[in-house]
């Protein structure tokens, strides 16, 4: 239901988007043949809609004041921002501008809408694969568990050394098991979706397993069972890793194109005066 008033939402201001678009190449146009300045007209609508952007970061920091949903917000972010890619090909007349100033400014906007379209990507994905993996963690305690972990394997391994006589256990976990349990693995994989860890485990995590015997292969498979959950815990930590993240690039990256466009509007305006 939730996901069907979004999806509305994002339909209903795509269409207000391309009534804006045709409003502004019309009244540009028009311009145009009255012999006047179209980028003008482009230009403050382009500027309009950057700073309502940009209030999009404002409203999250006011999550506590009623200003509408979250959702209602995306949308009308997402919307807003492809309005925006739009307005600037036809303020700017080309891909590629000639000045120096409208070059780095052009940079950053590419920068600017190439993460907020990645970051519309991931947002949008990896909160569904956190899903499939039925535990909840706080980003922040992620290391404090994978140690934890990591000490729970070592004090099943050191048991099995003591009440078994063997230590085919622990030479298995100091040669291969100890690099998978020393930290978060297989990053990309989580990211996008794979399940190396699963295939490393279930391959050169459990290449001991024939060696051993019965007592000893009862160790071993909760010490693979805590692989399993390290497993879930690393894809939190990869897929929450870069939820964060990723707005710590397109923000920056959002404020600097405003200032810079502000500043291009200034100088634009002094210059024709």
């Amino acid at each position: 239901m939730a996901q069907g008033r979004s999806s509305g939402a994002i339909v209903t201001f795509g269409v207000l988007s391309i009534a804006v678009f045709a409003a502004a190449a019309w009244a540009s146009h028009k311009a145009w043949l009255d012999l006047g300045d179209p980028s003008i007209i482009t230009g403050c609508v382009l500027l309009v809609i950057m700073l309502s952007l940009g209030f999009f970061n404002v409203r999250k920091r006011m999550s506590m004041v009623p200003l509408g949903s979250a959702r209602f917000w995306l949308a009308f972010h997402v919307a807003a921002g492809l309005l925006a890619i739009a307005m600037f090909w036809l303020h700017a007349g080309l891909v590629w501008p000639i000045g120096l100033y409208e070059r780095v400014l052009t940079f950053l906007f590419y920068l600017v809408s190439i993460t907020g379209l990645l970051g519309y990507g991931i947002s949008r994905m990896l909160p569904r694969r956190l899903a499939q993996t039925e535990i909840e963690i706080i980003y922040e305690r992620i290391p404090a568990e994978i140690a934890e972990i990591r000490e729970k394997v070592e004090a099943l391994v050191f048991e099995c050394t003591e009440k078994t006589g063997s230590d085919t256990v622990a030479k298995h976990y100091i040669g291969t098991l100890n690099w998978f349990f020393s930290r978060p693995r297989f990053w990309v994989s989580h990211v996008v979706g794979g399940d190396a860890a699963g295939h490393w485990l279930r391959g050169p995590g459990v290449a001991a397993r024939r060696y051993l015997n019965d007592p000893e292969v009862e160790y071993f498979d909760q010490v693979i069972e805590l692989g399993e959950l390290k497993c879930l815990i690393d894809r939190h930590y990869a897929c929450q890793g870069l939820l964060k993240k990723w707005l710590l690039v397109h923000v920056p990256l959002s404020m600097a194109v405003i200032i810079m466009a502000v500043w291009h509007f200034i100088l634009v305006n002094v210059y024709s005066l």
